[in-house]
């Protein structure tokens, strides 16, 4: 199987699979008495958070991140950076120009490969593909080929030498982004089983390489059917894996057999290091370590001053996008904190609307704690969406039966008439709320698209990432099953503006009984 251009015809699979190139090596490396000495670093699912003031200043900052890798390869050249996934696309520095930013940041940071994550699709394959060519290091999935399956999106795996010891790293992408993502941003691609495909490609690897290590963007999910457990499970021969797709933290690797999982959790909070010692052509023993800002900032001389410049950069190149004019309101839409965590109000019916149109579902929901500005009346610009939906949460389709939906409509209603940030605006449901009964017992006429609840029958419904995870403690989301992964909110909101307006969003789907 060859790699090829999603639109630019093939390359013969010898061509690929003996292209593997070997990393050239500084003077300086790192050989110890107990063997040669190799520093991997890793990052997974940052979704776009380059900048320190990121995930309420959690985030490390792409520029302490690109720090850290070149000081370390500077230091030592047996030095490798790897990321799992899910960081091209998430926020609007790097999604106005279609994840292009980001791979102008990662050229600057020190990265050797990637393995592309269910939303880095999200711009679409060809895109993808694009974003590919433009990285100075190679994108890495074994497991996706074209619709035909006779050749690889991206390349499988790459080789490096490091003082002596080869070193393979091969890729692979989750599955469930094939139906976790907009299916036009799949429809040029296929992805094969990863079991199988690793299990084929693991046993060629070891037969020329000392180490082999799996770039995975699989996660832990006991929900999902592959996952990078099971593949550690039932294919032997994986020295480590570095993992995304979960949001795991793991300060202590996840050991599967011989096999241990590192991941860093998400959002750019952590930066990954792993040693690994071989002597002899044999791995002997494998350290591991979750970095943070403060440690970091505490290690390296300053930020990157390369990284630092481009992020000016792209912030003032982001200012034009922002003053964009997506739509024209015909009134201000109030989100404030008061009213969108205590009642229905028109921004959360709009909200709702366009979450439920964007997943296709039957039911649409949002937090009003995910409402952060109101909307303003007149010219509404690309900057005032991204204001009420700050933190680049992204949409999800899940599906739950009737009494799940029951129970989350009266977790909801709980506090009322206090402030929750979980009250939840509607879109495609109504139902009548009691206030003064107890809680548990508020909601009652439940009904979806003008039927009354089914509490057996099973629903498609729209929400954010953070209610699927079981914020605002909705842990009847939790463990639903996804059936639908898409863009951010504010792409959402956007796109629906612009091709369906404001609609009817008056108040009375939520009827307050007297």
């Amino acid at each position: 199987m060859k790699t090829m251009p999603i639109r630019l015809g093939y390359f013969l699979m010898a061509m690929v699979l003996s292209a593997a190139l070997l990393l050239p090596v500084p003077a300086v490396a790192s050989v110890q008495k107990d063997g040669v000495h190799i520093t991997i670093f890793h990052t997974n699912d940052i979704h776009g958070r380059v900048l320190e003031s990121d995930d309420n200043g959690k985030a490390i900052g792409m520029k302490w991140i690109a720090a850290a890798i070149w000081q370390q390869k500077e230091a030592d050249a047996d030095t490798l950076a790897f990321d799992a996934g899910d960081t091209l696309h998430g926020m609007p520095i790097i999604n106005v120009s279609k994840g292009e930013n980001m791979a102008r940041l990662m050229n600057l940071s020190g990265y050797d490969g990637m393995t592309p994550g269910n939303h880095d699709f999200n711009y679409g394959a060809v895109q993808l593909q694009k974003l590919a060519g433009m990285l100075n290091f190679p994108m890495l999935s074994a497991n996706l080929v074209d619709q035909a399956e006779k050749g690889y999106v991206f390349r499988p795996y790459k080789s490096f030498e490091l003082n002596g010891v080869r070193v393979a790293v091969f890729g692979l992408s989750t599955p469930e982004t094939a139906y976790k993502t907009n299916p036009a941003n799949v429809e040029l691609v296929k992805f094969l089983n990863p079991v199988d495909t690793a299990r084929k490609l693991v046993p060629e690897l070891r037969k020329n390489h000392d180490v082999v290590i799996g770039l995975m963007h699989m996660g832990l999910d006991t929900s999902s059917e592959y996952t990078s457990a099971r593949i550690a499970k039932e294919v032997p021969g994986i020295d480590l894996i570095l993992d995304g797709h979960s949001h795991t933290k793991l300060p202590v690797p996840v050991k599967v057999g011989k096999t241990q999982i590192c991941q860093t959790e998400a959002q750019g909070e952590a930066l990954g290091k792993v040693e690994l010692i071989v002597k002899n052509h044999k791995l002997k023993k494998v350290k591991t370590a979750l970095l943070d800002r403060a440690a970091i900032v505490n290690e390296v001389e300053g930020p990157d001053e390369g990284v630092s410049e481009a992020l000016q950069a792209i912030e003032a190149e982001n200012q034009k996008v922002m003053s964009e004019v997506i739509a024209q309101s015909p009134r201000e839409l109030s989100g404030a904190r008061e009213l969108v965590r205590t009642q229905e109000s028109d921004l959360g019916n709009l909200a709702a609307d366009a979450m439920r149109w964007g997943a296709q579902a039957d039911i649409g929901l949002v937090n009003g704690g995910g409402l952060r500005a109101s909307l303003p009346a007149g010219a509404v610009t690309r900057g005032d969406l991204w204001k009420i939906f700050p933190f680049g949460n992204t949409l999800k389709r899940v599906e739950l039966s009737g009494a799940a939906i029951q129970k989350l409509l009266e977790h909801s209603v709980e506090y009322v008439p206090g402030s929750f940030g979980g009250f939840m605006d509607v879109s495609g449901l109504t139902f009548t709320l009691d206030a003064a009964a107890p809680a548990g017992s508020r909601v009652s006429n439940v009904k979806v698209g003008g039927e009354p609840l089914d509490s057996q029958r099973l629903y498609q419904v729209a929400i954010n990432d953070f209610t699927a995870a079981g914020g605002d403690g909705y842990d009847m989301v939790k463990n639903a099953k996804v059936t639908g992964e898409y863009g951010t909110l504010e792409e959402v909101f956007t796109n629906y503006l612009k091709q369906k307006g404001f609609g009817n969003i008056a108040a009375g789907r939520i009827q307050i009984k007297k």
